[in-house]
């Protein structure tokens, strides 16, 4: 599709009655037409977000800072489209150039009272290193790089300690002009380690447990075909960056914006010839597809690498193939050469069904959302298929050189996170467990046996230090059992398990199949005579067992022990949180404004088939 197509496609939003749209975002963060990008961004600003969405989807709202050392104005409508395709839907404020160190530093500045979600802080080389240094003087632009950085770190720091939401800083390139102009190799050597030194400082800001990460963006563009500077933009306009370096930089932010906002990907599905391994295995044979040390068998082993990776770190992987099942099931089991086997997948679809089909059956049986999928294919025609059908499913096509595949696959940030946790890197164990459940569930004779045979432990417990990441994380990404679907940030998780009038729960389930782990939390605010659940949590993968009865018998068992004589519940519909309506339905909470809950309870909101434990804090937090 041309660039002129996609903007005749943005201009037929802002037609009376026009239809959603929801995979133009994605289309326009693939184009390198950045003047285009810039139209569409300024043609969709009054556009309704919801139409970028699929229909009954709402996107995530998010207060975005961009607060520059340079000029950064072109960066701004760049971000938003960058964004709509991340599935936030973003006000953004940008702070004068000239002002970066003030707007971080002072706690009443217009930075502070915007108070953002995520700041973005732009830098470029003249913040550490100004123009009229002498480069020739390195002692001098020792001194120089050390005392600023340590002034910007400061800044940044206390910008985060008083803040409420993330900040992002990044690694800043060099350029080329500046060590060229000493004549001296060594001394060149010198600058450039002193320079490392300096991003080396910046990338120690992303502290464990801190609201700031760093992104390196010197390391990714030493393999990106963009030019740092335009140097007529730079003397003219005083643009730090480049067209091109300005849409590159909008996109990696909108990836960090995405496990900000909850919106990350969970699962990749797979596509089997020519992108699991090289050539078609109902043509070819098993012992003659191309997987193994030479190339171009090397580069689908990468993608098999990669793909391992990504499982390692929480990414379920399932496989969507038109292809012989039973061939399938024996190359998994057989060949020498593969890195994935059948035991690394949640699910595989090989067969001859459609495969915008097969996901929606993957979908299904995993009980997530279509909006956790990305979908790799060589094929543009299966590509097409299952960007037309199934608009929520973000579509990696890899076609051309092999060799790009891997590039190709993770470039959308699709799956970033800010971080993983223990329960991350055992999710596709958890999830073959829990088809173990429903392959059970199938052989007792009723739902009542099944759940009395399940031997389920339900674990309460305040958040310590431990399982605080994981809390926030459920509450981040947790999409259908969820009473706001706004996340709780870190910080405030932190604060509210700190107050005395305050209390997060974290709750852990096991049964007779394994430990689930942190499966939820809830967000408790108490006052007198009256407790609010500020939220409530659940993962999808343990729906159905009378967990979240059990877990709100704690905090209601809690509430009535304090004095309390009800509960009341924040709620606000998703278009998604239908299990958590009707929880708070079955539960008994009266409908309202805040729907509420009489104590004491006459009857247990436990059901029977269980055993509940609350456990005292026992371990400091903070």
């Amino acid at each position: 599709m041309t660039v002129e197509e996609l903007l005749a496609r943005v201009r037929r939003l802002a037609e009376p009655g026009a239809a959603p749209d929801p995979g133009l975002p994605g289309l326009l963060t693939r184009t390198g037409d950045v003047a285009r990008v810039r139209e569409a961004a300024r043609l969709l600003a009054g556009t309704d977000p919801a139409l970028l969405l699929p229909a009954g989807r709402t996107p995530r709202a998010l207060r975005v800072a961009v607060a520059a050392s340079f000029t950064a104005d072109g960066v701004v409508p760049l971000l938003k489209v960058a964004l709509l395709a991340a599935g936030v839907d973003a006000r953004i404020e940008l702070t004068p150039p000239d002002r970066l160190l003030l707007q971080l530093e002072a706690g009443d500045s217009a930075l502070a009272r915007f108070a953002p979600d995520l700041t973005l802080c732009l830098t470029d080389e003249r913040l550490f290193l100004p123009d009229e240094s002498s480069p020739e003087d390195l002692d001098d632009t020792r001194t120089q790089t050390r005392d600023r950085l340590a002034r910007f770190a400061d800044a940044v720091r206390t910008f985060a300690r008083h803040g409420t939401g993330r900040v992002l800083v990044h690694t800043v390139p060099l350029p080329a002009g500046r060590p060229r102009t000493l004549i001296a190799h060594r001394d060149r050597a010198t600058l450039g380690r002193l320079w490392r030194e300096l991003n080396l400082g910046l990338l120690d800001l992303a502290e464990p447990g801190g609201r700031v990460d760093v992104l390196d963006l010197e390391t990714l563009l030493a393999s990106a075909p963009v030019p740092l500077r335009d140097e007529r933009l730079h003397r003219f306009a005083g643009m730090a960056w480049s067209p091109a370096l300005e849409w590159f930089y909008a996109r990696e932010a909108a990836g960090y914006a995405r496990a900000v906002a909850g919106t990350s990907r969970k699962c990749l599905v797979l596509d089997l010839d020519n992108t699991v391994w090289g050539g078609v295995l109902g043509d070819d044979g098993p012992e003659n597809i191309e997987v193994g040390p030479l190339y171009p068998g090397n580069a689908f082993a990468a993608v098999q690498r990669a793909a391992l990776s990504l499982r390692r770190q929480g990414i379920l992987l399932a496989v969507a193939s038109k292809n012989d099942p039973d061939l399938v099931e024996r190359v998994f089991a057989e060949h020498p050469a593969l890195l994935l086997r059948r035991g690394d997948f949640v699910a595989v679809k090989a067969g001859w069904d459609a495969k915008d089909g097969s996901l929606a059956e993957i979908a299904a049986e995993l009980n997530l959302g279509l909006d956790s999928f990305v979908f790799a294919d060589d094929s543009p025609f299966e590509c097409e298929l299952v960007r037309g059908a199934l608009p929520e499913v973000a579509v990696v096509r890899l076609d051309g050189d092999p060799a790009d595949h891997v590039g190709t696959l993770l470039a959308g940030g699709h799956f970033d996170v800010l971080a993983t946790t223990d329960t991350d890197k055992r999710r596709t164990e958890l999830y073959q467990a829990r088809e173990q459940r429903h392959r059970w569930q199938e052989s007792r004779p009723s739902t009542e046996d099944y759940l009395a045979g399940l031997e389920l432990v339900v674990r309460v417990r305040p958040a310590d230090e431990y399982q605080l990441l994981r809390v926030v994380q459920l509450g981040a990404r947790t999409n259908q059992f969820t009473f706001t679907g706004h996340a709780h940030s870190e910080q405030r998780t932190r604060e509210l398990a700190a107050a005395p009038d305050g209390l997060v729960l974290a709750f852990e389930v096991a049964d007779r199949f394994g430990d689930e782990g942190v499966v939820g939390a809830v967000w408790v605010a108490a006052g007198e005579g009256r407790w609010l659940i500020e939220n409530m949590v659940m993962s999808c993968r343990v729906f159905a067992r009378g967990i979240e009865f059990a877990v709100l018998q704690t905090v209601a068992d809690l509430a009535t022990a304090a004095g309390a004589d009800r509960l009341e519940a924040e709620f606000r519909p998703t278009g998604r949180n239908g299990p958590a309506e009707k929880f708070l339905t079955d539960a008994g909470f009266t409908p309202g404004a805040r729907p509420s809950l009489s104590l004491p309870r006459e009857r247990p909101l436990a059901p029977p088939w269980l055993t509940l434990h609350f456990e005292e804090r026992t371990t400091a937090h903070a």
